[in-house]
């Protein structure tokens, strides 16, 4: 069955190593880490050449709040993909350090990690979830 994964988690909280982990021989990777400008047009286009051609997709980045979610979830809907949420529910603490061992693009200012925090809402199903699952580290 085609799957739209959407991940949210504060920066460091382990999402791209999840990805590797458990979905990165199955599921297309979309992560605005990964192009040159963080855009949200570039993302859809990704994400919907992906679903059409029948892959799954697992979106890669922090999507703090229902806002964020919402435009990922109606676009998996169309395309008739399950949609999959996980919730990278990792203390802000943890996240600076691994963000400290990080080089070059991969690190970010560590501002970055308390603005997502304080954006962030945990996701729920009634945001249009088919299943949810909570990681912690």
């Amino acid at each position: 069955m085609l799957e739209l994964v959407i991940f949210t988690g504060l920066p460091g909280s382990g999402k791209s190593t999840y990805y590797r982990e458990h979905y990165e021989a199955t599921h297309v990777h979309v992560s605005k880490d990964l192009m040159a400008r963080s855009r949200d047009d570039v993302q859809q286009r990704q994400i919907e050449t992906a679903l059409a051609a029948g892959r799954s997709v697992v979106v890669d980045n922090t999507n703090p709040s229902r806002e964020t979610r919402a435009p990922l979830i109606a676009f998996g809907r169309r395309f008739g993909a399950k949609i999959i949420g996980i919730f990278f529910d990792v203390d802000a603490r943890v996240c600076i350090m691994r963000n400290r061992g990080r080089e070059g693009r991969a690190r970010v200012p560590e501002v970055a990690i308390f603005t997502t925090r304080k954006k962030l809402q945990p996701p729920a199903l009634d945001e249009g979830f088919d299943e949810l699952h909570v990681i912690t580290a």
